[in-house]
């Protein structure tokens, strides 16, 4: 944590991260609350009576917010009846009032309360951002304004899920855009920690709306839960994470209006022992998920980098990617992707296939089970725990991947629910005590 951030990286100008954790002693927190937190007038009162007693009680804050409630949708409606929708300058123009007027609302009622408040949009808030109209990303922030306000003794209330492009324009973040928002400042202003606070109070093992029996883990490493995110689990979007790990930001995740703690992302001590361990930490699934197959003929065996040019041009991640060896005459390439994202690009794959006589398959009835925890890729036995499970259930898994923090299969979409429960039974995770190894976690 002894290094110092120049202009082009998220911390701008003249911000410094000092050495000696005694250091940061009374350094800004950022909180950030999600739409349902602030989506009532009682909920937006009761999240301005907390903000206002730890003004009170910790000094000015940063606060990032989501647009209320549907606001959102009720945007892209509205762009939709417009005619606007495929105006993608004007509608992250419209989207961006979401989160403003949500700024503006909360600033307001801590005025109210007595509480020096100032709301900022992204771009009033230095928050710099480039690529394409709504998946932009943040390349850095000058966190001058707030500084300044902070330390005229207001709490600051930003918007998130954007920034300003080089061309002076709004630039919407896509998914994940407010979390990835907060924990950006985060890093720009040296604070203490980032707080998430959602409609849950915390990560668990398995999501609880499948699984009862899941836990609330008290601390996750920052590494295990960028996998995590990745892999489907929803409290906080892979990106901010990505971010936090890079940057060493704690990271805590609480259920708005609820005093008990949530749990704290950080970077684990001990971590190599942990490795060797094998601990499963949770089990996680992704429903959005299509399974993409492309063949090609004709002498053309590596079309995979034009492949994932595509991809790549329009923000696609994908995972689980094989494809066929140079020594075969036939190019064979397979992968997942989000089932959201194949309108955008079906039709550009396709395109390219069908001008080298190649051809494509997409399935969008599968769907994505993780194991993730450390050392798995040293633990096959692990994996062979997983696919006998599911197939005794006569879950028929059809692609398998493994690393040293993450075990994924793709499984039939219709038996998803299922299978997170049985995979969590099988590794222990809804018992009344969890596995020592993985009680050392917490």
């Amino acid at each position: 944590m002894g290094t110092t951030r120049t202009r082009g990286e998220v911390g701008g100008p003249g911000s410094t991260v000092p050495a000696g954790e005694d250091q940061r002693a009374g350094r800004v927190v950022v909180c950030k609350y999600g739409g349902t937190s602030l989506g009532t007038d009682q909920r937006l009162a009761g999240v301005s009576d907390v903000l206002a007693a730890r003004h009170a009680a910790e000094g000015p804050l940063v606060v990032v917010v989501s647009a209320r409630g549907e606001v959102t949708d009720l945007l892209l409606a509205q762009a939709v009846r417009a005619g606007g929708e495929r105006t993608q300058r004007e509608t992250d123009q419209l989207l961006a009032t979401g989160e403003c007027s949500s700024a503006a609302l909360l600033a307001m009622s801590l005025r109210a309360r007595g509480v020096v408040a100032t709301s900022l949009t992204g771009w009033q808030a230095g928050i710099h951002a480039t690529g394409k109209h709504g998946e932009g990303v943040i390349t850095s922030i000058d966190p001058r304004r707030i500084r300044s306000l902070l330390a005229a003794g207001s709490s600051v209330v930003v918007a998130g899920f954007q920034g300003i492009d080089e061309e002076g324009d709004v630039l919407t973040l896509g998914r994940g855009g407010s979390d990835t928002t907060a924990v950006a400042l985060a890093v720009a202003l040296e604070a203490r920690r980032c707080e998430i606070y959602t409609d849950v109070d915390g990560v668990y093992t398995a999501d609880p709306r499948l699984v009862p029996g899941a836990r609330s883990l008290e601390v996750v490493d920052l590494t295990v839960m960028t996998e995590m995110a990745f892999a489907g689990a929803r409290v906080v979007h892979s990106r901010a994470v990505e971010l936090a790990a890079m940057h060493g930001i704690d990271v805590e995740v609480r259920r708005s209006l609820d005093p008990r703690p949530g749990t704290l992302l950080t970077e684990l001590a001990g971590a190599d022992v942990l490795e060797s361990s094998g601990v499963v930490v949770g089990v996680t699934h992704d429903a959005d998920v299509a399974r993409v197959l492309l063949e090609a003929t004709g002498g053309r065996s590596d079309l995979a980098a034009d492949v994932l040019g595509i991809l790549g041009a329009n923000s696609v991640p994908v995972d689980l990617v094989a494809r066929s060896g140079p020594q075969e005459t036939e190019f064979r390439m397979g992968f997942t992707m989000r089932r959201s994202d194949v309108p955008e690009v079906e039709v550009a794959l396709r395109d390219h296939l069908d001008g080298i006589g190649g051809r494509i398959r997409i399935d969008q009835h599968v769907g994505k089970l993780s194991l993730v925890g450390r050392g798995l890729l040293n633990r096959p036995e692990y994996t062979a725990r997983l696919l006998r499970r599911l197939a005794a259930a006569q879950m028929w898994t059809s692609w398998v991947s493994t690393s040293q923090l993450r075990t994924s299969v793709v499984i039939p979409l219709d038996r998803l629910d299922e299978a997170v429960a049985l995979v969590h039974a099988e590794f222990g995770l809804d018992e009344s005590e969890l596995p020592a190894h993985v009680m050392a976690l917490l």
